[in-house]
């Protein structure tokens, strides 16, 4: 099955970068997303099926950090939820490229419900992402 065959609707994001040049080299290089069509302004990313957008906004707000578990979450974030291989490979690739994470991957909730490894890091822009990863896909949205 394809992303366009996907029974999930795909999501579209946008977000303000203020360097197009580094974020070519973060979201294609370090993260090794395919770029999609492009402008002087823009770019366009396939984040594993979702549309992402990089638009070219040299003027940002600033940062808002909620505490979570002992850690300073930075908001907004955004990101993905991938198996647990795919998030520990990612997890390698971004410490290769010396990557420095806000929040180091660890497991959240161990031995309980909803237990999930996760991950914060930020782009070139200040962009924070978030990577998680479900031993039990079921727990998603466990209360």
């Amino acid at each position: 099955m394809t992303s366009l065959d996907s029974p999930i609707p795909r999501f579209h994001l946008a977000v303000p970068v203020d360097d197009l040049a580094a974020a070519r080299r973060f979201y294609g290089d370090v993260l090794g997303l395919t770029q999609g069509r492009s402008a002087d302004t823009w770019v366009d990313w396939d984040l594993h099926g979702h549309q992402f957008v990089t638009h070219l906004a040299p003027e940002r707000a600033q940062r808002v950090h909620n505490p979570v578990d002992g850690h300073d979450v930075p908001v907004p974030h955004f990101g993905l939820v991938l198996t647990v291989d795919a998030f520990q490979k990612l997890a390698e690739r971004l410490r290769t490229a010396d990557t420095e994470f806000v929040i180091e991957p660890y497991v959240r909730f161990a031995g309980q419900q909803g237990e999930q490894w996760t991950m914060f890091l930020l782009d070139p822009a200040g962009n924070a992402l978030e990577f998680k990863a479900f031993a039990d896909d079921s727990q998603v949205f466990a209360t």
